[in-house]
């Protein structure tokens, strides 16, 4: 009798609302899925606490990485047709490395990169897992390595897992646009995988796909405001940075906190790449920290002694959200202080306690980055075209300018 751990059927078809049916392309592929480091992307939201303004947005890593694994099968099926030589080794590497781009993330990933885990990004964190995964599955997960860090032969199949126009952006605007309701993020996947071409080794589009990658950038700028910049997410997630910067404040000062021994660990020590990289315990507790031990931990600080922390779980948990306001223009020390003032009248809190309360920063909107691996267009004179030059439509170039917007968050008590 087979263990439960090894399926006599391993080719399985997935339901996607998405994409209707996808497949798992071989067994290997759907072992990898199985193993507990991908596993735990199910128990990781994709978009954080964006479901306190949208609430269908409860989606998971998992179902991201998935769909943009289904994407490479596409992509990769389009090129071959057009002529590009890619091997089934080659293309179950390329499917890997996009199943496994996102593996490094924690949970609420942008919150814990303020200061539990600040010493190593989550790309690097990714690319430990997948060095650990090829010490168990072999040649396949070593070549997904190679693609993963841009060190493949052949350039474009990096292209299509990390790029301006990868599988990545492809599944996650459609994905997050999906659950959250906010239809802008719509883009015509399919139209642009299917002008997908290679020249001289470099992922390009054919220039007909023009308007389509004019949209999916419309479409990136205009979620970046609605989803995942909203201003109420951004206060959410500002509170949440803090709860955790209080909590780990005071485990190092060694105060009673409760937590999952995993973010016990990150809490009482100040993780570096160089850590990471030579205990292994760190990254086993990173494998086991997932959104289960941040929300655990803040219901039960709600009620712990430290009043600063017990004010940010509690309003986190109740959805007493924290005052927002965005400018153009940077806030003065003025205004800043006269809001601190504020807090400090009303809570008694030191100055050092209010900063836990108060914050303020830039928020950055990056729909399209000219001078890094810009989309290029190739016309059908064989002249490659840079995407902001041959735009006759919407000015490009003005969309490759990034946005910055300036926030100013503190406590309602007016």
């Amino acid at each position: 009798m087979l263990p439960l751990s090894a399926p006599l059927n391993k080719k399985k078809i997935i339901n996607d609302p998405i994409y209707g049916f996808i497949s798992v392309p071989d067994e290997l592929i759907f072992d990898v899925m199985n193993h507990p480091y991908l596993q735990r992307l199910r128990r990781i939201m994709q978009l954080g606490l964006s479901n306190l303004v949208y609430p269908g947005a409860q989606h998971t890593r998992y179902t991201h990485v998935l769909g943009a694994m289904h994407l490479m099968t596409l992509a990769i099926g389009v090129l071959r047709r057009k002529g590009q030589d890619i091997s089934p080794e080659e293309e179950r590497a390329a499917q890997l490395a996009i199943l496994l781009h996102d593996i490094g993330h924690g949970p609420f990933s942008h919150a814990l990169e303020y200061d539990i885990v600040n010493g190593i990004s989550h790309e690097e964190i990714s690319s430990l897992f997948i060095d650990r995964l090829a010490a168990i599955f072999g040649e396949d997960l070593r070549r997904a390595q190679l693609i993963f860090s841009n060190q493949y032969s052949k350039p474009f199949l990096h292209q299509l897992v990390s790029s301006q126009l990868d599988m990545d952006r492809m599944d996650y605007l459609n994905r997050d646009s999906f659950y959250s309701g906010v239809s802008e993020g719509i883009i015509g996947t399919d139209r642009l995988i299917e002008m997908l071409a290679v020249h001289e080794g470099q992922l390009v589009l054919e220039e007909k796909a023009i308007y389509s990658v004019e949209k999916f950038i419309v479409a990136r700028r205009l979620m970046y405001w609605q989803v995942y910049l909203h201003k109420t997410v951004v206060a959410a997630e500002y509170m949440l940075i803090h709860a955790l910067r209080r909590a780990k404040h005071l485990a190092k000062s060694n105060v009673d906190l409760f937590a999952s021994p995993a973010l016990d660990l990150f809490l009482r020590t100040d993780v570096t790449k160089e850590l990471f990289q030579q205990e292994e315990k760190y990254l086993d507790a990173f494998a086991q920290l997932d959104d289960h031990d941040i929300w655990g931990a803040i219901k039960v600080w709600q009620n712990h002694e430290d009043p600063i922390l017990a004010f940010l779980c509690t309003s986190i948990i109740q959805r007493r959200l924290f005052k927002i306001e965005i400018s153009t223009n940077a806030f003065s020390p003025d205004r800043i202080a006269l809001e601190k003032e504020f807090v400090k009248a009303q809570t008694g809190f030191s100055e050092e306690e209010v900063d836990f309360l108060v914050y303020h920063d830039l928020l950055v909107n990056k729909a399209y980055t000219s001078g890094k691996q810009n989309i290029l267009l190739l016309a059908k004179s064989g002249i490659l075209l840079d995407l902001s030059e041959a735009s006759d439509n919407l000015n490009i170039s003005a969309l490759a300018k990034p946005v910055e917007k300036y926030f100013l968050c503190y406590p309602s008590y007016h």
